[in-house]
């Protein structure tokens, strides 16, 4: 079971990404999942979550308006969309599903995890 997250990559403060994470090994259309951020030296941290129907979604407060989780279940595939990008959003993302069909704020719900994309914001 593995998740690749991608679409990371270097921009400039105010710009855009779209992350993708996909799954290959099993499905993960009825799970929960995250999107994490570690930037260095610091502890990792939530993102913003969604159900495994997409129905609810869950958002740092930092992230709140710029971000948006999204998934395309036929497709196996989780989006997060960051707009208005800031230089305090650059950290290395990672995907993450849980077992159940919840969403989880904290990383210990989530029991798969991808490799993680860069991103990088200039200022």
């Amino acid at each position: 079971v593995q998740l690749q997250a991608s679409g990371g990559g270097l921009v400039q403060a105010g710009g855009s990404l779209r992350l993708s994470c996909g799954a290959s090994g099993r499905t993960f259309s009825g799970n929960g999942m995250g999107w994490f951020r570690q930037a260095p030296g610091k502890e990792r941290e939530f993102v913003a979550a969604i159900t495994g129907s997409g129905s609810r979604t869950g958002y740092a407060d930092s992230v709140k308006g710029r971000f948006t989780i999204s998934r395309d279940n036929a497709k196996n595939t989780v989006y997060l969309q960051m707009n208005s990008l800031k230089p305090e959003d650059m950290a290395v993302y990672y995907c993450a599903a849980a077992k159940s069909p919840l969403y989880y704020i904290a990383a210990q719900g989530y029991a798969y995890w991808g490799q993680g994309t860069l991103v990088t914001v200039s200022s």
